[in-house]
This record gives structure tokens, C-alpha cells and sequence, in this order.
């Protein structure tokens, strides 16, 4: 049997795709015949008290892209109807603190999924759970690859580098969300980052390779 494969999905920011590039990686890889899991070990999202319909969450969609339960996915008892960061959540709607120990302990993976997919939250300093935040669980986590997802526009560079400084040992892909190779930004800041800073830079989640 081939060993697991873990990779982490992180994020420069809040909203810079992550859930978007995790799911495209999971249904590329689950289409060449291999068993995929995805896991997000805690979510907050905007609750029904605060929208007129609810959307799907990171977990719903990533649960689609892998062919699980989004229960599967993120237990239930670590969504969170806020759109705040997880344990500030937790703290408005009176619940119980949120601990990585527990987070990891929590994360139990199909005996034959090979190709693992592991979301975290906002971005690397976002706080994930009471005691820590995604950058701290990602090092918990020991993750065989850690796709950085940025967006392509203004700022990218800045972002990234601040993050990849803090993954420098460890093995990082930066992939540019919303790349569009016609903005003169979006090349530029793609050229100055490999170029300049020697970073694997991709811009497509198929285009990944482990």
C-alpha cells in the first residue's frame, strides 16, 4: 500500500481561496483513480442570524470535492455560525475553548485514502484555535507539502514573503489564486517571486506535484 500523502492548504490572508484551490486539487487527484480525503479541523462561517440563506460551507464544498460527509470533514461540533476566527467564535457563542490537541486528536483519516487534504483557516497567524493559530497547527501537523495559496493582485509579494519566512523550513509551493496571465501585476509579481526569490510558483492547483 502506498504511504499517505498529507498536504496543508494555507493561506496568505482571509478570502484568498483556499477552499477554492483545496477542492480543485482533491477532484484533479481523485480523477486519476485515487482515494482522496479532505479534513478542516475547525470553521466558522456566516450563521443564520447573520444571512438571509445559508451557504455551503469549506466544509460542504471540500466534502464534495473528496466524496465525504462534510461531518467527515469537520465534525460537527466544531462548526461555528459566526464569521469570526474560530475560538473568538467559540467565545461569542458561549462555548467550550477550542485546544489543538483536541483539533489533532479529532482529524481521523480513511484507512485507504492515500492523497490527504488539510484546510486551515484565514492566514498563517489566524487564530485556529485557543491556544494556537493555523501556523502553529501546521507545524503540529508535520504535513508532507504546504501549498501557500496568495492572491495574484497588488500585495502579493509582500504577503508572501512574509509568510514563506515563517514556513522556511518546511517544503512550500506558493500557488497565485485568480492568476490571470494577461494582467501585467499578475506576471510580474509570478516572474519577481521565482526569479527573485527562488520560490516554486504555480498558478494552476494541477499543475502540482508531490
Amino acid at each position: 500500500m502506498t504511504a499517505p500523502l498529507t498536504i496543508a492548504v494555507v493561506g496568505t490572508g482571509t478570502d484568498v481561496g483556499k477552499t477554492w484551490v483545496a477542492c480543485a486539487l482533491l477532484r484533479h487527484v481523485r480523477a486519476q483513480g485515487v482515494r482522496v480525503a479532505a479534513r478542516k479541523p475547525v470553521q466558522s462561517f456566516v450563521g443564520a442570524a447573520e444571512a438571509m440563506t445559508a451557504a455551503p460551507t469549506d466544509a460542504d464544498l471540500l466534502g464534495a470535492a473528496s466524496g465525504e460527509a462534510a461531518t467527515a470533514v469537520c465534525p460537527a461540533h466544531r462548526w461555528y455560525p459566526r464569521a469570526l476566527a474560530p475560538p473568538i467564535a467559540a467565545n461569542v457563542l458561549g462555548l467550550p475553548l477550542i485546544l489543538l490537541d483536541d483539533l489533532l486528536d479529532e482529524m481521523v483519516w480513511p484507512a485507504d485514502a492515500t492523497f490527504r487534504v488539510v484546510e486551515t483557516v484565514g492566514g498563517l497567524r489566524s487564530p485556529l484555535a485557543h491556544d494556537g493559530d493555523s501556523l502553529s497547527f501546521v507545524r503540529r501537523l508535520t504535513p508532507d507539502q504546504i501549498v501557500l495559496v496568495a492572491d495574484a493582485e497588488l500585495g502579493a509579494i509582500n504577503a508572501t514573503r512574509f509568510a514563506c519566512e515563517v514556513l522556511s523550513d518546511m517544503a512550500v509551493v506558493v500557488l497565485l489564486n485568480r492568476y490571470d496571465d494577461t494582467n501585467e501585476v499578475h506576471r510580474h509579481n509570478r516572474r519577481w517571486l521565482a526569479e527573485n526569490d527562488g520560490l516554486t510558483v504555480l498558478t494552476d492547483a494541477r499543475d502540482l506535484r508531490w
